[in-house]
């Protein structure tokens, strides 16, 4: 897999040198004695975490303050809605470019997009204010959850701890016994995640 990345999915930089990334997971030594005999360095400023949660049966109850509302988008598809919280939720300045809608759109064409598990938080001004996408895998049965987004004007008040345990719960109703998570801030450890292994990047340069 590794031979063939490099003759057919490297990448070019800005100065037009050939590189490739290769994500090897911490407790591979193996694949790292591999990639490092080929000649890629790791990358310190690169790595992807994952942790991992174990879904409860039965599972708790999630509560939202009083006027706000969980919701999918099976429910409510505004994607004009949904491009302000992401927008707004992952710290851009201003309000949302009307042109994203587009992306947000295409975004949800993709074979594994089920709005059932794209769960918001709706203000009691009707703006969605939170919210986290959840996938399920069926074959192996877990959901990865992707992204998570508050606006600012709405943290510190358990939205996304909401958002992100309904589609833990929607995923587990379907059967799901696991949800994974590319990080481990303590938002998630404050929900009961667990560090399970570090994905480091090597990089070479062709």
């Amino acid at each position: 897999m590794l031979l063939y990345a490099e003759n057919n999915l490297s990448g070019k930089d800005k100065d037009g040198r050939y590189f490739l990334r290769a994500y090897v997971n911490d407790f591979d030594t193996e694949f790292e004695n591999f990639v490092s005999s080929r000649g890629y360095k790791k990358d310190s400023k690169s790595h992807r975490p994952m942790s991992k949660f174990v879904i409860p049966d039965p599972f708790p109850e999630i509560h939202v303050p009083d006027g706000f509302k969980i919701k999918n988008l099976a429910d409510d598809n505004d994607l004009a809605k949904v491009h302000k919280v992401l927008w707004r939720g992952f710290n851009h300045p201003g309000e949302p470019p009307t042109d994203g809608i587009k992306d947000r759109e295409k975004m949800q064409s993709g074979p594994n997009h089920c709005k059932e598990h794209k769960i918001v938080v709706e203000a009691p001004d009707g703006n969605f204010v939170s919210f986290a996408g959840l996938w399920f895998e069926p074959i192996n049965n877990f959901g990865y959850i992707e992204p998570v987004a508050t606006d600012p004007d709405y943290r510190r008040m358990e939205l996304g701890t909401a958002v992100v345990m309904e589609g833990v719960r929607r995923c587990g109703e379907i059967g799901a016994t696991v949800a994974y998570v590319g990080s481990i801030k303590p938002f998630y450890r404050s929900m009961g995640f667990k560090k399970l292994y570090t994905s480091n990047c090597w990089l070479k340069y062709f």
